[in-house]
């Protein structure tokens, strides 16, 4: 199984993992506007992280290097956007997870401190947390949407892994020896 998988290219790698995007992103999007819950200031950054890998996955797709340069680089930055969205889904079932008095207060809105805030500043404070964060709005099959949020992002690590692993090919001419 482990050979089939290293026989897949970095453009089918890639393309798996921007369906997984497409994916994540269409359950976000259908939540907010057809079931009406309105997305956290981490929960934003999460569709960021979304974004960002399924970018990454796209222009892998489109280039589709054939040597290991190429496939470790796209391979390393979609996991760091996936493992940016693993922290800040991780970040955001913790502050589920904290008891009612330990809840920090709610902050301004995400626009309004990108109007008056540097990035830095805005980064920061929405990591930190805040109320609004800390609500449970949804529960299915009794875990909520930051839950299944993370396992998406466990689940879309799979793809830059992948690529990962399709760098290790043996190149052409060469035979395995695994």
């Amino acid at each position: 199984m482990i050979d089939d998988l290293r026989r897949l290219s970095v453009r089918e790698w890639s393309l798996a993992g921007l369906a997984f995007c497409v994916l994540m992103m269409a359950v976000a999007l259908g939540l907010e506007h057809i079931v009406g819950l309105e997305p956290c200031p981490l929960c934003i950054f999460q569709r960021v992280a979304v974004l960002a890998a399924a970018a990454v996955f796209l222009v892998a797709a489109i280039h589709d290097p054939v040597g290991r340069a190429g496939a470790v680089t796209y391979g390393l930055l979609s996991l760091a956007a996936v493992g940016g969205g693993i922290a800040v889904a991780g970040r955001h079932l913790w502050l589920q997870s904290l008891p009612a008095d330990q809840v920090p207060s709610c902050g301004p809105g995400l626009d309004y401190m990108m109007e008056i805030l540097p990035l830095q500043q805005v980064l920061a404070q929405v990591l930190s947390g805040s109320g609004e964060c800390a609500e449970i709005d949804f529960l299915l099959l009794g875990i909520s949407l930051p839950g299944w949020t993370l396992a998406g992002f466990l689940v879309l690590a799979l793809a830059p892994l992948g690529l990962l692993l399709a760098a290790n090919r043996p190149r052409r001419g060469y035979r395995w020896q695994g």
